[in-house]
């Protein structure tokens, strides 16, 4: 992967891996939220819904106060509230959580509740075991059958206390040297990427590619070209044509593996995109100091207590 010696992902132990065992490839999966039609529309709110593999993602505008329909779900989801303006009521577990905005909150198994109000935006991230989300996103015939190259979903160890609500600020130091803030739980990893002003560096890209799992880039402000490019095997039928699609805001860019692929940042203003994985990434994880809530979510262990082929 060439990483600049600057870029903190230089140093993962997956940066060197160049040989993927590949046969077949899924294409992008591209939802550009600004161009299309809510999928909810209720008082005081909006939503717009894609999915992933292993994700449902949801996007929504809050204009005011509004009740998101009760869930129960078997595992954690992720509830993230994008402006300062907001507040959330979140209820989960006999807890009842005040949340403002700028936090990422982690709701437990169960059932749940959560009331938001203010003026900003929301994202909430949950299973696609939730067939009544899945059935409202935009690309959800693309997955009618699972996409080739990813594994079935296996979620991460239970937190070490217990699931219960919990709340994360989104305002905090970056990692140093870096633009990213690495949140983790059993579902899900977010990285909430530093805002980039003005167009990216385009002598400084970083392509990479992913030997077998997904990534969710949701760009929340500004204008993004997600440049795609998928190795050549010895089957010429399974070739695809590079890409260099350009979207604004919000839009989500479902990135499949093994394409390799880079963001770039374009135009003058304001721009602001967030990776996110299901389940979390290990050689992230792996990474001494990157998560930073690590000490609440462990991650996967062998039975010789080596962390799922990483020295623990």
């Amino acid at each position: 992967m060439p990483y600049g010696s600057a870029d903190p992902r230089s140093r993962l132990a997956t940066a060197a891996s160049s040989d993927t065992p590949v046969t077949d490839y899924s294409g992008m999966e591209y939802a550009e939220f600004a161009a299309l039609p809510p999928a909810v529309a209720v008082d005081g709110r909006e939503d717009w819904y894609a999915r992933g593999q292993n994700l449902v993602v949801g996007w929504s505008r809050v204009t005011g106060e509004s009740r998101f329909e009760d869930r129960d779900e078997p595992e954690e989801s992720v509830l993230i509230t994008v402006d300062a303006p907001l507040t959330a009521t979140v209820e989960a577990g006999g807890e009842t959580v005040e949340v403002p905005g700028e936090r990422l909150v982690v709701v437990p198994p169960g059932p749940s509740r959560i009331r938001v109000q203010g003026e900003g935006r929301v994202v909430r991230l949950v299973r696609t075991t939730a067939e009544d989300l899945v059935a409202l996103a935009v690309n959800r015939d693309s997955y009618a059958q699972p996409h080739r190259n990813i594994p079935p979903f296996v979620p991460w160890p239970e937190p070490v206390d217990g699931y219960r609500i919990r709340v994360y600020d989104l305002t905090v130091p970056t990692l140093p040297g870096s633009p990213f803030r690495l949140y983790r739980c059993t579902t899900a990893m977010v990285n909430w990427i530093a805002p980039q002003e003005g167009p990216r560096d385009p002598r400084r890209l970083s392509p990479h590619h992913h030997d077998d799992f997904e990534q969710y880039s949701l760009v929340i402000a500004g204008d993004y070209v997600h440049h795609i490019r998928w190795p050549w095997t010895t089957d010429r039928t399974v070739w695809r044509d590079d890409e260099h699609r350009r979207v604004g805001s919000p839009s989500l860019a479902v990135i499949p593996p093994p394409s390799e692929h880079t963001s770039e940042a374009v135009d003058e203003g304001h721009h602001r995109l967030v990776d996110i994985f299901s389940p979390p990434r290990l050689d992230f994880s792996a990474m001494e100091g990157w998560v930073l809530n690590a000490a609440d979510y462990p991650m996967p262990a062998t039975a010789d207590g080596a962390v799922d082929g990483v020295s623990a």
